[in-house]
Order: C-alpha cells, then sequence, then structure tokens
C-alpha cells in the first residue's frame, strides 16, 4: 500500500487537483489499484451542480490518470525529473453519476508500455459498480 504522502513523492499533483488519497495495491509495470474517497468538500462541487453535486466525468479520468502515473513512476529512479502527460483518451464511458460519501476504487492495467509511452485501460467502481471506464495514452516527458 501507498498513502498519500507517497503518492505526492511519486507525482507533482497537489491540492486542489490530486485526486487520489491511496493505492491498495500494485505490480509494477502492470497493474495499479487506487482509492479516491469523494466529499462535500471537494472544490468542484460548488459548481457542479448546486444542489445536486455530481463529480466530473473528466475529473474521474484525471484520476484514473493519476493513478496510471503513480504506476508508471514507481519504477522510475529519476521520476522527480518526469512528468506522465496525456497523449489521448479512447473508449471514455460513463455510467452512473459520483456524489459526495462515494468512495471511487480505480482498477488499471497495462495494455502496453514503453520507455516513454503506454496505454492502460482504467476502470472506475463505487461499491464494486462499474461507473466509468477509459483507456489512457500517456506520454513521460523530462520536467521544464
Amino acid at each position: 500500500m501507498i498513502d498519500i504522502h507517497g503518492i505526492m513523492n511519486c507525482i507533482p499533483h497537489r491540492y486542489p487537483f490530486l485526486l487520489l488519497d491511496r493505492v491498495v495495491e500494485m505490480v509494477p509495470k502492470k497493474r495499479i489499484v487506487a482509492i479516491k474517497n469523494v466529499t462535500i468538500n471537494e472544490q468542484f462541487f460548488q459548481g457542479h451542480f448546486p444542489g445536486a453535486p455530481v463529480m466530473p466525468g473528466v475529473l474521474i479520468i484525471e484520476a484514473m490518470a493519476q493513478a496510471g502515473a503513480v504506476l508508471i513512476l514507481s519504477d522510475v529512479e529519476d521520476r522527480a525529473s518526469k512528468l506522465v502527460l496525456f497523449t489521448g483518451i479512447d473508449d471514455a464511458r460513463f455510467r452512473q453519476a459520483v456524489v459526495p460519501g462515494d468512495q471511487l476504487r480505480f482498477t488499471l492495467e497495462v495494455l502496453h508500455l514503453r520507455p516513454r509511452a503506454c496505454k492502460i485501460k482504467g476502470i472506475a467502481e463505487v461499491d464494486g459498480k462499474k461507473v466509468a471506464e477509459a483507456v489512457i495514452l500517456s506520454a513521460m516527458v523530462d520536467r521544464p
């Protein structure tokens, strides 16, 4: 397991854009399972939507990508000098609204991995039900 401090050592994201709380399982270069506890205190709920808060789908995909970045960067020795950037999102589907009080569980599996690029299939679940899925393409680049 990797706690929030370990996640922050792996990826550069910080509040309010760090969208993971814990990694509960990881097989390097193959698979990761991560958790995001969704609370009413999230900034995006102020406007999405007042009186009927729903987590934006794009942020669910971003959280998947952050989990994928943790998976990819965890095995990189000089990860502090690297960034993992989106290069594409394929087959994204949203099946159920994510609301305050939900716990998102992200499971990502590597489909293809090269030294500077990867393709990962991600699934987001709440209470064992699939709420979103996507194939995420990313590139690892040097930080400016």
